[in-house]
């Protein structure tokens, strides 16, 4: 009894004529189904966008809409091109033809969320979102909810924190090749003030800060009684680390976009299309970003990223200021949320005291889960380790000038743990 020679085969009916039921896994599908049990949306932010972003509009009310795929080639730092997937928001001409990674969705937690999908590349698609909980029809999960020609997404996102969202359906190239973007779930009221503070900072995030009075504004309150701010605290500045990096090599044995997709008919989804067969278990990045940005050198370098960098609002649902490298004030609150999009394992090292408030898009110590976690001091210099689509988030604030860098270790997942790259991450709090 093996993998290959199993005692026990579980046989599986075609899928072929079931275009219309919940769990299609052929190419291509031709049924965009309607989203049970439909609710109407509550976001305010697709009209935000509309309203502050120059260009853009919001053609269904409340609803934010994502194209999938685009075919785009990025130019590397050593002039090689390089084949990437991409998300574009058609609302938002500054989109168009894809970005990577996508244009990253802000959300108000209790909302309505509704997400419009299409593919406008090959299909078929997914969109998950990461760290959500939605019904099994709108998670997105490929081989078990839908692969579509379009369909509408819903879901209330419920925990404040960092999330993302991304293709599932071949989940292994697609994820890689850049078919994914930040969801950013903020407290209820984020988008219902001011336009000036809506757009802008100061803004606030889950955590719980009892123990950590160095950070003022925190608020403790009371989660039932539907306090906003309970258990929120502000903070003046951000900065979104995307880690990631690519295997060009990937690129080139990859000779379309559907080359492992079944065809139409085959009586073995999910195994017909089993993504080894390109030969794409070996992974060897030789790309290495954050956020899109990259740190520009070969593997086993140790290279710094570009400073001051802005990613622009029509890529952050109309919220100008977010940063990559690290730009403060003393004495001012910092919220960085690092994810590992890499296939590699990451280690993360801030030059100064940091604390570290949620994990996985949860916020450490908030209830009703304070009895099992805390948010925690990771002193300077001291290496934090993410896997693959880990997230977390931690505050810095200091009383004092910080002209350095944050180092993120690239560490090869299956050659004995070996540095791939030392990417550096400026850090200047003046």
């Amino acid at each position: 009894m093996s993998a290959t020679a199993p005692a026990y085969t579980i046989p599986r009916r075609s899928v072929v004529g079931e275009e219309a039921e919940w769990c299609k896994m052929f190419d291509p599908p031709t049924d965009s189904p309607a989203t049970p049990e439909l609710l109407a949306p509550t976001n305010p932010v697709p009209a935000f966008i509309a309203a502050n972003v120059p260009g853009a509009k919001n053609t269904v009310p409340n609803t934010i809409r994502r194209d999938l795929m685009h075919g785009t080639d990025l130019t590397m730092y050593d002039g090689k091109k390089v084949r990437f997937f991409t998300f574009s928001d058609p609302d938002v001409p500054a989109t168009g033809g894809g970005v990577w990674p996508g244009p990253t969705i802000r959300a108000p937690r209790g909302v309505v969320f509704h997400g419009e999908s299409s593919a406008g590349g090959p299909p078929p698609h997914t969109i998950h979102w990461h760290g959500i909980e939605p019904t099994p029809m709108n998670d997105g999960v490929g081989h078990c909810s839908m692969e579509i020609g379009s369909y509408t997404y819903q879901f209330q996102p419920n925990f404040i924190g960092t999330y993302f969202y991304h293709c599932h359906r071949n989940t292994m190239q697609h994820f890689e090749f850049g078919l994914y973007g930040m969801l950013l779930v903020e407290p209820p009221d984020a988008f219902s003030g001011a336009p000036a503070v809506a757009g802008g900072y100061p803004r606030r995030t889950a955590a719980n800060l009892a123990n950590f009075p160095q950070f003022p504004g925190f608020v403790a309150g009371d989660l039932a009684g539907g306090d906003p701010h309970a258990y929120t605290v502000p903070y003046a500045a951000e900065a979104l680390w995307v880690l990631d990096d690519v295997d060009s090599v990937w690129r080139d044995k990859m000779a379309n976009a559907k080359a492992t997709f079944p065809s139409h008919g085959l009586l073995n989804p999910g195994v017909d299309d089993q993504f080894f067969k390109g030969d794409f278990h070996d992974f060897n990045p030789d790309y290495f970003f954050v956020t899109g940005v990259p740190f520009p050198a070969p593997v086993g370098s140790t290279v710094s990223c570009a400073p001051n960098v802005v990613v622009p609002a029509h890529l952050n649902s109309g919220v100008t200021g977010m940063q990559v490298s690290v730009n403060a004030q003393v004495n001012q609150t910092v919220l960085v949320r690092v994810l590992n999009a890499s296939y590699v394992t990451i280690r993360v090292r801030f030059p100064v005291d940091v604390v570290i408030i949620a994990f996985d898009g949860r916020a450490l110590g908030v209830p009703p889960f304070a009895q099992y976690n805390h948010a925690f001091l990771l002193p300077a210099g001291t290496s934090y380790e993410l896997s693959t689509a880990r997230r977390f988030d931690v505050l810095m604030r200091s009383s004092t000038p910080v002209n350095s860098f944050a180092t993120v270790e690239f560490r090869h997942n299956q050659k004995n743990d070996s540095l791939l790259l030392n990417g550096l991450i400026p850090v200047t709090i003046s």
